[in-house]
Parts: C-alpha cells; sequence; structure tokens
C-alpha cells in the first residue's frame, strides 16, 4: 500500500506516464518478488553501468538477453542432459538450477553494449547515450547592444 497519492500529478502533467506506472509498481512492497537469481548494479563510469547476475551451472546456451521498450529481459533455463540423473544420486542440492526471468527498467538513451559470462557470473554493460540535441549547449553573451535598423523611408 502506497503512502501517497499521485492523482494530483496525473490530472496536470502530459507524458509522464511511464514515470508514474515506475512509481507504482516501486511503492508496493511485493513480498512474492523474486529474489533468484541474486544480481549487483554497479556505475562502472560517468555514463555507464554494469548488472551482474549470479548464474552459476548456467551455460551462454542456457541463457538469454532480450532488450525491448526500455526494458532488459535475462531469462534462464537449463536443458537436462539425457542420462544425467541416472549417473548421480544428489543428496544435498544447494544450488539452484531452477529456471528464472529477471526484468530491468532501462532509463531513457541507456542502450545495451555487451555481455559475457565469467566465472558463473553473467555481466551485462550498459551505456547511456545521451543524444547531441539533448546535451546541454552553452550560449554566448554578446556585450554589444541591440541592433537597430534605420529605414530610409522615414527621412
Amino acid at each position: 500500500m502506497r503512502q501517497y497519492d499521485l492523482s494530483p500529478l496525473y490530472r496536470s502533467t502530459v507524458g509522464f506516464d511511464r514515470l508514474f506506472t515506475i512509481l507504482d509498481q516501486m511503492s508496493g512492497v511485493d513480498a512474492a518478488a523474486p529474489t533468484y537469481p541474486p544480481y549487483n548494479i554497479e556505475r562502472t563510469g560517468e555514463n555507464a553501468y554494469r548488472i551482474s547476475v549470479a548464474v552459476a551451472g548456467f551455460a551462454e546456451k542456457d541463457l538469454s538477453i532480450e532488450t525491448r521498450e526500455n526494458a532488459l529481459l535475462i531469462r534462464g533455463s537449463k536443458t537436462p542432459v539425457e542420462g544425467e540423473a541416472a549417473k548421480s544420486e544428489v543428496l544435498y542440492q544447494g544450488i539452484a538450477a531452477r529456471a528464472f526471468e529477471r526484468r530491468f527498467q532501462l532509463a531513457d538513451h541507456v542502450q545495451v553494449t555487451g555481455a559475457a559470462l565469467e566465472h558463473g557470473l553473467l555481466h551485462v554493460d550498459l551505456v547511456r547515450e545521451i543524444p547531441e540535441a539533448q546535451k546541454p549547449r552553452q550560449i554566448a553573451i554578446s556585450s554589444r547592444g541591440p541592433k537597430i535598423v534605420e529605414s530610409k523611408a522615414a527621412a
């Protein structure tokens, strides 16, 4: 249950629907929120980020990464190998190998630049590339006064 009311903002703003949807989703604490697999989000530069997901036991063929509409979706599902279950008997299974789907909401202009699987961690690198038209510009200030144009018809 959220502690604040966004309805005044809904009726006085245009084009912020996605922002309000994200706020609504983030404000509700969901006890059933997925906790598997664990992950880290780190800033690696001014406009660079890395998401590291612990995917021990998964191979590259078991993982998929997809971006769509400012969302990053990481999925994993193990395909059982025939005859593997007959070879050994698991007495205790502490390493989870269940299928998962982890979704991350990306800000505008954030793009995935690459992914790598190493030492049981899936690293997804992201970068925010702001278009030239939206970058701040410095405007020069002139010390001259306004230019007056005289018309010849007044003479």
